[in-house]
């Protein structure tokens, strides 16, 4: 049970992050960048987004009750957002879900934030540490896989995108896209359900 939970949780946090989705954008956005700088910049974005998610994360119930924010309208929010980037992956598009990124070496922004810690990774694990905060220690257990795979992807995304083709790389993100798709509905739901509860 505890191996399903942490399989669903890195799945979930693989398809939020989009590494698959992000391999055209990073490759674009560091071709001017020589390699060994390039994968120092990958790794160190990569670490920079899993801080970022990490302490929202452990802090994220904080964060809601200081900016008097419910559960629901986190789940409702986080929901429409994970639907709307998933529908740019799903349908394509040539700048990717985040629309158009400068080339050159980035810091933090774009690639750490929001390509890869983007808004629906921020709010999934924000609502995976508030419904249930007693697996803390599996959701970042998770996460650390996730975001290991992530940069794993993201280093060797020159090599994928040329043996693979660009079209098998947007056939691979187009289907992650139709997955989040599910996901996203699911989120909305499980935030009008809370709602419509506690009405009652």
């Amino acid at each position: 049970m505890v191996t399903f939970e942490i399989l669903s949780a890195f799945v979930v946090l693989v398809l939020v992050t989009d590494a698959f989705g992000n391999v055209p954008i990073v490759n674009a956005m560091l071709a001017e960048v020589p390699a060994p700088r390039r994968r120092m910049v990958i790794v160190r974005e990569c670490l920079i987004a899993f801080a970022t998610l990490a302490l929202f994360m452990l802090f994220g119930r904080k964060i809601l009750e200081l900016m008097q924010l419910s559960e629901a309208s986190l789940s409702i929010a986080g929901g429409i957002i994970l639907f709307m980037i998933a529908i740019r992956m799903v349908f394509g598009n040539p700048e990717g879900a985040f629309g158009p990124q400068p080339k050159g070496e980035p810091f933090i922004v774009p690639l750490a934030i929001p390509l890869i810690a983007g808004p629906s990774a921020l709010a999934t694990v924000m609502l995976m540490a508030t419904r249930e905060p007693a697996k803390l220690g599996m959701w970042l257990a998770a996460l650390l896989a996730a975001m290991a795979f992530t940069s794993l992807v993201l280093l060797a995304g020159e090599s994928l995108q040329r043996r693979m083709g660009e079209r098998m790389v947007k056939a691979i993100e187009r289907l992650m896209g139709l997955i989040l798709t599910v996901v996203a509905i699911e989120m909305l739901l499980g935030g009008i359900r809370t709602f419509v509860g506690g009405l009652r």
